[in-house]
Parts: C-alpha cells; structure tokens; sequence
C-alpha cells in the first residue's frame, strides 16, 4: 500500500435503510465507516448457471467433508466396539490407539483440506485496505456489520450449492459426536470398572473365584513359615502363566517384618484411617491388608514402572533402581526420595490351607502415571 494513501471518506447521506441498497451496497459503506475501502473484488465464478468447473470444484469438496465424516463415524466406531484390553500375541488390541488417531485425525485434516479448498476455489478475490481507528459502534455501523457477515454468507455460495451444504453436515455431525463420546461414555459407564490398572492376576475371577496363592517363580506355593523375620520374597499370582509376561503387572514384594516394624506399619495404617474417617484424606485409599506380621507390596514403580526391588532391611526402605526412588515399607510404602509421588499399593493377605494368598486383588491402581483420582473405597471394604 502506498504511503500516499488517504482513508475513505464515508458518506454522510448514506441511508442504511434505503431499500434501493442492495447488500454489497451496505457492506461498502461499512467497510468505508470502519477505515477500510473495497480495491479490488471479484467473484470466483460469475452467479447464474453453474459452469462446469465450478461443478467439479464442488463435488471434489464435498467429497472431502464426505470422507472427513465417514472418519469421524469410524473414530466413534473404534472408541466403542474396537477390542482395548491389550493382550499378548497377534490381536486388534494392539491397534487401538492407532485406530483412533488415525480416523479422528484423518477426519480433522481431510475437513481442514475441504475448507481451504472452498476458500481458494469458491470464495470470491478481493483486496481491502484499512486504515486502523479507535471508536465506539453506533447503530449505523451495527446494521452495517450484520450486512457484511450475512455478505460473507452469501460469498461462501453456501445457499446455492445444497451439496456441499449435505457434505459439510456430514463431518459436523460426525465430529459434534466424537467430541461428545468420551463424555458420554464415562456418564454411561464407570471408566474405572474393569480398568486394567485395577484389575491383575491377583483378581479371584483369575482362579474360579476364589483367593489367588502366592507363588514362586516355579510355581510353588509359599508357607508364613518359609519367610523368616526381616526376610522377603518376589512372588507371583498362583495362576496359569502367572510369573509370565502375561501377567507383568503382578509381581509382588512379599515381606515378613519385624515386631517392631509390624508395629510401626500397623499405627501408620491405624493413622490413615481415623484421618480418612474424620474426613481429613478423602481421596487416598487406606488399605490394611498385613497378614500377622507379613505385607506385600506391587514391585511396579509408580513413577516409571520400572522394578522397585531393592530391600534395605535396616530401613526399611524399598529402591527402585531406575531413578532412585525409595519408598517406606513402615508407613504404607509411601515415596520418601525420587521422582515418585505416589506410594506403592499394598496387596491384601490372607492364609487358606497353610499358605499364603491374596485376600483380594489390590485395592488402588498399581503403576506409574496413573492420572484419575484413585478409587474411593470405604473403611469396611479396606480392612475386611
């Protein structure tokens, strides 16, 4: 723009109401009343009779908002029928997430692409020059706005082109219902049941219902008496494949603490109920699950996932050798240095038959980056 440029003069006869002004007529003298003057316009296709290049720009675009559509309705597709639950070997779990990057972004970009093209091949070319002021926005200027948006409207050719009108309700409708999905999803079902962070091989649905043995890694199961006192032990849920990577969230740290130590442990959790009963620590779960002297602990980081497996039995301190942290086995396996923020679950034991097991599967989510509010459960549910 040349710097000897003048800002338009606005006409101070102008009557917005004058029926003899047609809509282009309004939108001019807007434009002049806000700094700005129309240098150059002109339409991408002259109105009348659709030629048949505009014909094909228009079904190449909505051919576009079609496919942006049908990938939005398979990303809701995936997001509720597609397999989640990751399982080993060869399945369409696996696919999960890609699928759903892939149908949602694929509708994103292919609604972007469709958009674009409608302004570089539709719209009409023009060249406004502006001059920027201060002012407040009388009633004229308010009837000319509105002029000049219902203009942009009619620029876009909308209303005389009905296809691309369908086409473009089928993406709008399609995304409209995946943004919606995951909220209505979680409304609909607790995302929290059946949670694989909340659902291991300690689970009794894992062995007919009934408790889960701790085993070793051969598959024997453990006696109280076969751990002495200070002593521990890595052990695994007594299932088929249950010290295998197909269980790799299940390996617990079974220790037999000391007197003094069962001691300090017992008066930590005695502490964090009357704190959660008295309302003071609502959202930590509070799990009592020592057998006489004996607790185990999720060997899986809750910082990394990595193996928290370095007992130090002097303090009673559990080192996960990744990024140092450590965690208090005397006050609920509770982080005390690292990166860890959260403490490691505690696992509920029990005797049946003479040997240790699971009186229930663990009770908070085991693993790092665990991002929802932990489950609530109540005192009863925590200490039967």
């Amino acid at each position: 723009m040349s710097s000897e440029h003048h800002a338009p003069v606005a006409d101070p006869s102008f009557d917005v109401d004058d029926p003899r002004n047609t809509r282009f007529d309004l939108v001019r003298e807007g434009l002049r009343r806000d700094g700005m003057e129309i240098a150059y316009y002109e339409p991408a296709f002259p109105p009348g009779r659709k030629s048949k290049v505009e014909k094909r720009i228009e079904r190449s675009i909505a051919l576009l908002f079609v496919l942006a559509g049908l990938f939005a309705v398979a990303f809701v597709v995936a997001y509720i029928w597609w397999p989640w639950k990751y399982e080993m070997g060869a399945t369409a779990s696996k696919f999960y997430t890609p699928i759903l990057a892939l149908t949602l972004g694929g509708s994103l970009v292919l609604l972007a692409f469709g958009i674009i093209a409608w302004a570089k091949k539709l719209l009409p070319h023009e060249v406004v020059i502006q001059d920027r002021h201060d002012g407040a926005s009388p009633y004229d200027e308010q009837r000319l706005t509105g002029a000049a948006i219902m203009n942009i409207v009619d620029e876009t050719g909308i209303r005389r082109r009905p296809l691309l009108k369908a086409a473009l309700a089928l993406p709008a409708a399609g995304l409209g219902v995946a943004a919606v999905a995951p909220l209505v999803g979680a409304l609909i079902k607790d995302p929290n049941d059946g949670h694989p962070l909340l659902k291991t091989g300690w689970n009794p649905e894992n062995n007919n219902g009934r408790p889960v043995r701790l085993t070793r890694q051969d598959g024997t199961p453990v006696r109280p008496e076969e751990v002495s006192p200070g002593g521990q032990m890595t052990v695994f849920p007594g299932i088929p494949g249950g010290a295998t990577n197909k269980w790799a969230d299940s390996p617990v740290l079974l220790i037999h603490l000391r007197q003094a130590d069962a001691d300090r442990l017992r008066a930590s959790i005695a502490a964090s109920q009357a704190a959660l009963a008295e309302g003071r620590d609502v959202t930590r779960p509070v799990v009592d699950g020592m057998w006489q002297n004996f607790v185990a602990y999720s060997k899986i980081c809750t910082h990394a996932g990595c193996p928290a497996s370095l007992y130090e039995q002097q303090t009673n301190r559990l080192l996960c050798p990744c990024h140092q942290s450590q965690f208090l086995i005397t006050e609920q396996a509770k982080p005390v240095f690292g990166p860890a923020h959260r403490k490691l679950p505690m696992l509920p034991l029990d005797v049946e038959d003479g040997f240790l097991v699971a009186r229930s599967d663990f009770l908070e989510p085991i693993g790092p980056t665990y991002w929802e509010r932990p489950v609530e459960i109540n005192e009863q549910e925590a200490t039967s």
